[in-house]
């Protein structure tokens, strides 16, 4: 951006060709506006983020409280033990899952940086955004060459994450189809489409058993489709990692209670 923040105002007074200037300034105008909307995704990311560490520390402060009172308790101990036990394993999950954040962040930089996906916090869970406008033409579940090529980086990177699972799912924005075409609606080309990119993960050494696929269609929007920009942002592939849910507090009661 700085770049064009020092050439721009040279520009203005150098004797340049109109169209020249006008092409120079659509550049600048797009390139700030490209910006900026990634200083805000970013920083909303760090937000996510933030939440995330508060948490632990909250957990931290509650645990060092319940250990105090553990340790001057004559009685009930059993139900202090069984608090104190509860809340190490959510503490131990939630500094497990920053941690993991970090990582993906760190792994996927290059990527990022670039443009060419998002890694956000959603409801708790890790996920790699994919816009679907670089991935596939309008209508159609076949990926391009440039989509082909980060979804084979994708991979790699997932790949070398170990011991986790992925689900890759496909969103639309809320315009019908015609239905002339190949998918009769947005389900049907969602699903295609993340079909598509798990075919293309495992094909590039994901192993199958890491990977499924589910359809949203346009039923979870991330923004609401209001403008040609929103319905450009719900247009996406997500590619969901799976919570370890072995790793939960109360998951051995409830394998018991299934049994």
């Amino acid at each position: 951006m700085g770049k064009h923040l020092i050439w721009l105002p040279f520009l203005l007074g150098a004797c340049v060709p109109q169209n020249t200037y006008d092409l120079l300034k659509t550049d600048y105008d797009t390139t700030t506006t490209t910006l900026k909307t990634r200083d805000g995704e970013l920083e909303s990311t760090r937000a996510a983020l933030a939440r995330e560490e508060a948490k632990s520390k909250a957990l931290s402060a509650k645990l060092a409280e319940l250990e105090s009172a553990y340790g001057q308790s004559k009685t009930d101990k059993s139900a202090l033990e069984s608090a104190l036990t509860d809340l190490r394993k959510r503490k131990e999950e939630t500094e497990s899952r920053i941690a993991e954040f970090k990582a993906l962040l760190d792994k996927f930089k290059s990527l990022i940086d670039a443009g060419k996906l998002k890694v956000r916090i959603r409801e708790g869970r890790m996920v790699v955004e994919l816009a679907t406008d670089i991935l596939f033409s309008s209508g159609s579940a076949n990926l391009s060459k440039e989509g082909k090529a980060a979804i084979v980086e994708v991979a790699a990177l997932l790949t070398s994450i170990p011991s986790r699972k992925f689900q890759v799912e496909g969103h639309t924005d809320n315009i019908p189809l015609s239905g002339k075409g190949a998918y009769k609606t947005n389900w049907e080309l969602a699903s295609a489409r993340a079909l598509t990119v798990l075919r293309t993960m495992t094909e590039a050494g994901l192993p199958p058993d890491r990977i499924s696929a589910a359809s949203y269609g346009d039923s979870m929007p991330a923004r609401p489709n209001d403008t040609p920009e929103n319905q450009a942002a719900n247009r996406r592939i997500e590619i969901v990692v799976v919570p370890d849910l072995s790793s939960l507090p109360g998951f051995d009661e409830l394998q018991r209670a299934a049994q």
